[in-house]
Order: structure tokens, then C-alpha cells, then sequence
């Protein structure tokens, strides 16, 4: 096998590689050999299959076979001994494929971009400010009154002439009917129904509005289109409704049983369960500060030559990302093209060398995302949807591109952890203004 170097330009690498017809056909030989003693054909005993039926019967799919090991082996050696990366799967295109005919040479086209070689550089010359925030009075307060306001609870109105409005809670039995006959799923009891929650269907609660305890109202809607439930989708349904208590909302109080209603045992437990969650918080913002100056200064330590297509690819990402931004009615791909600019490409740039440099140093530093690191990421984002855990847990595990999706970022972390360790930080005390600034600086910028 010849291999010819036709093109050495920055990055850009091209080859031709020719395959003498007598290496495949010993190839192709050595693998009918090696089959024989296993081939059954009709007319022969087990492993007595002459050899030029055999090349007859198997031989084109063998030539196949043959002709891709052999790329896939050049292609190996190529990288294995000249050292290079390649920036994607290489291209290959056969010469005179049309025209090829077993017997003759294989002429083949191999072309890629290579990956940079990176520069090794000093991080003790990285110098960075990590913001520390403590959890003041005033901010634990705040967060005091927003649980209180989750922990609503209802008071029963005693009045006779009491009306239920928004927001009030009313005690209802309600019997569902379509064309006059209950159906499956459709009656209750003693339901607490908060009214303009949207719990239930689409103009169920607004007919409820004005009701007084101890009536019965009859509410008459229809079923949406796209409901779970085919026999029910798009039907019209009568409820008998009793208006049983009508509830008003009261604001729970700041005391020990708030405290208990979300597991901690007195008030004194709350307020210190919050300071460590807003501690958390803050320290996790401060650490997002700081990782941007640190790619900041990244960004401007290291000068290499990006390869081409990942800069072009990345900046029509960008301009993809950003169109859809500024336009959020529009869903999928059915829109016209949209166009990198100078500005995406720029930010490519960035992007695409911060991105090498970041997965060379975890190369070389031997980092990686163990295991239980990837399950307990899985888990967290199957925690956004509830009773369905254990199918995003299964769809994660037979989906390696989204796998792949979800490793990235805790990659990206783990590097720039291994980089804060060998950079200078100063600690700086701020307050919440403080941090709450520099968050908007990152995002404006």
C-alpha cells in the first residue's frame, strides 16, 4: 500500500492512498480460508466447498469487507504514526469508483483538518477574585416569606352569602357525564378545588366562580382536542357539581409550624437550612463569575490555529441558537437559513479554542467523569419529570449522543476545578448587590 501526502496547509491535511489488488486479493483469500472449514452449500460435505466456488459465492462481499479494513488500517497507522488528531471523521472518496473492476489497484482520496497542537502554558500566572457572600438577616427573612407564601392554607367562610372568587378554594362532589352517561374517571368527593389553578378542564373553574356553599351548579364543558383520553377528546361533558365550604386563602404564618410543614424542627432549623441554601446559591453564582474571568484570561494566554470546519460549524450554531432566541414562535428547523456573521464567528473562535484547550488539558491530566458521576447527572435531570424517572433513566442509558450531551458540561467543570487548583485566588468578602452585579456583567457581556 502507497500513501502519497497531495496537500500540507495549516491544518489541512489530503492523501492518496493506492491498494495494490494483490493485497486485497490475499486479503480476500486468507478471510475464504478461514471460512471454509464452516460453509455448508448443498452438494458438499461441512469444510469440502471448493474454494473457487466459494470465491464465486462470497467473494464481491469479501472484496467489500476487504477494501474497508484495509482504509480502516491505513487510516490507523497514518494517525498512529504521524501523531495527528483529526478535527472530524476524515473524508475518503474512491478514484474511478464507477470504473473500478476487481483486479485493478484501488486509488482512494483521504482528506481531514487536524487538530492543533496545543501549547502547554503556567497557570500560576492565572490570577482570580472569588467572591465570598454571607447570608444575611434581611435575606433569610425574604426567603422566610416567599415559603410562607407557598404554604398557603384555607379558612372555610362561614357566611351564607360568601361568593367563591379566584384563588379561593372550594370543597366540591361533582358526577361527569358525556351524552347523559357517567364515564370513568369523571366523579368525586370532598375535592379541594383552587379555583384559577387550571387543574382542571379548560372553562371547568370559571363557572364555579360566584357559587355559594350548599348550591349546585351545573358546568358544561368540552374536552380538548388533544386529550389523554381518546373516548373523551373533543366531546362535550355536563358536571353536577355540589358547592360543599367555600375557603379563603390565608398567608401561613412565620413560626415553628412552617418551619415543621417543610421538615425541619422549629423556626430556629428553618433559618438555618435557608442560610446554607443561600450560601449554596451564592457560592455557586461566585464560582459561574469566576469561571469566566478564568476562560477570560484562558482566552488570551493561548494563540493556535483552529481548525476551519469547527469554527465555521460552531458560529451557524450560534447564529442558529440566537435566531430561535429572537424568534420563540418558531419551532424546528422550518425557517430560512440564517446566516453566521463576523460577530458569531468571533465568538466561534473563542468557543471552539477554549473547547480544545479545555479537553487537551483533561487528556493529558488523565480527567475524567466517573460512572456514579454520569448516573447521579442522570438522575438529577430525571427529576424533572415526575412519574416518568424511571423512562428518562432508561431512554439516558440506550442514548449515547444525549449521554454524551449531559458528560460535556461535567467534563468542562472538572477541568476547570484541575485549573482553579493551579491558578492564584484571592478571596474577596461582597454582598448580595455585589454578586448580583457581576452576574449581569457576565450576561451583558
Amino acid at each position: 500500500m502507497q500513501v502519497t501526502e497531495t496537500l500540507n496547509e495549516g491544518l489541512k491535511r489530503a492523501y492518496t492512498i493506492v491498494i495494490p489488488a494483490s493485497d486485497l486479493e490475499a486479503k480476500v483469500s486468507e478471510k475464504l480460508i478461514e471460512a471454509q472449514p464452516e460453509v455448508e452449500m448443498k452438494g458438499f460435505r461441512k469444510g469440502k466447498v471448493p474454494m473457487a466456488l466459494l470465491k464465486k459465492q462470497f467473494g464481491d462481499r469479501l472484496m467489500g469487507e476487504s477494501m474497508q479494513e484495509t482504509v480502516d488500517g491505513a487510516m490507523a497507522k497514518h494517525f498512529e504514526e504521524s501523531g495527528e488528531r483529526p478535527a472530524f471523521q476524515p473524508k475518503m472518496e474512491m478514484k474511478d469508483g464507477e470504473n473500478w473492476k476487481p483486479g485493478d489497484d484501488v486509488s482512494l482520496d483521504m482528506s481531514y483538518e487536524a487538530l492543533p497542537t496545543i501549547p502547554d502554558a503556567d497557570f500560576s500566572s492565572v490570577k482570580l477574585e472569588k467572591l465570598v457572600v454571607k447570608a444575611d438577616d434581611e435575606g433569610v427573612e425574604e426567603a422566610l416569606k416567599n415559603l410562607a407564601g407557598t404554604a398557603t392554607n384555607y379558612e372555610t367562610n362561614t357566611k351564607k352569602t360568601a361568593k367563591a372568587a379566584n384563588d379561593d378554594q372550594v370543597v366540591i362532589d361533582f358526577l361527569g357525564k358525556v351524552d347523559d352517561v357517567p364515564f370513568d374517571g369523571g366523579a368525586g368527593e370532598d375535592y379541594p378545588l383552587v379555583l384559577g389553578s387550571n387543574s382542571f378542564i379548560p372553562g371547568f373553574e370559571e363557572q364555579l366562580v360566584g357559587a355559594k356553599a350548599g348550591t349546585d351548579v351545573v358546568v358544561n364543558v368540552t374536552f380538548p382536542a388533544e386529550y389523554g383520553a381518546e373516548n373523551l377528546a373533543g366531546k362535550d361533558a355536563v358536571f353536577e357539581c355540589k358547592v360543599k365550604e367555600i375557603k379563603n386563602p390565608v398567608a401561613a404564618e412565620i413560626n415553628d409550624e412552617l418551619a415543621k410543614q417543610f421538615g425541619a424542627e422549629d423556626l430556629a432549623g428553618l433559618k438555618g437550612q435557608i442560610t446554607e441554601r443561600l450560601e449554596a446559591e451564592y457560592a455557586g453564582a461566585a464560582r459561574a463569575v469566576m469561571k469566566r474571568k478564568l476562560l477570560d484570561q484562558l482566552d488570551g494566554l493561548y494563540s493556535f490555529e483552529l481548525p476551519p470546519t469547527l469554527v465555521e460549524s460552531e458560529a451557524k450554531q450560534i447564529a442558529h441558537q440566537l435566531w430561535h432566541e429572537e424568534n420563540p414562535e418558531v419551532e424546528g428547523h422550518d425557517h430560512p437559513e440564517v446566516e453566521a456573521t463576523d460577530e458569531h464567528t468571533e465568538l466561534a473562535n473563542r468557543r471552539v479554542r477554549l473547547g480544545l484547550l479545555l479537553a487537551e488539558l483533561g487528556q493529558k491530566n488523565e480527567i475524567t467523569v466517573s460512572d456514579s458521576e454520569m448516573t447521579q447527572a442522570i438522575m438529577n435531570q430525571a427529576r424533572q419529570y415526575p412519574g416518568q424517572e424511571r423512562q428518562f433513566f432508561e431512554f439516558a442509558q440506550q442514548n449515547a449522543e444525549f449521554r454524551q450531551q449531559l458528560q460535556a458540561p461535567l467534563f468542562e467543570d472538572k477541568v476547570v476545578d484541575y485549573v482553579f487548583e493551579l491558578s492564584t485566588i484571592t478571596n474577596k468578602e461582597a454582598t448580595k448587590a455585589d454578586l448580583e452585579a457581576a452576574v449581569e456583567a457576565l450576561e451583558e457581556a
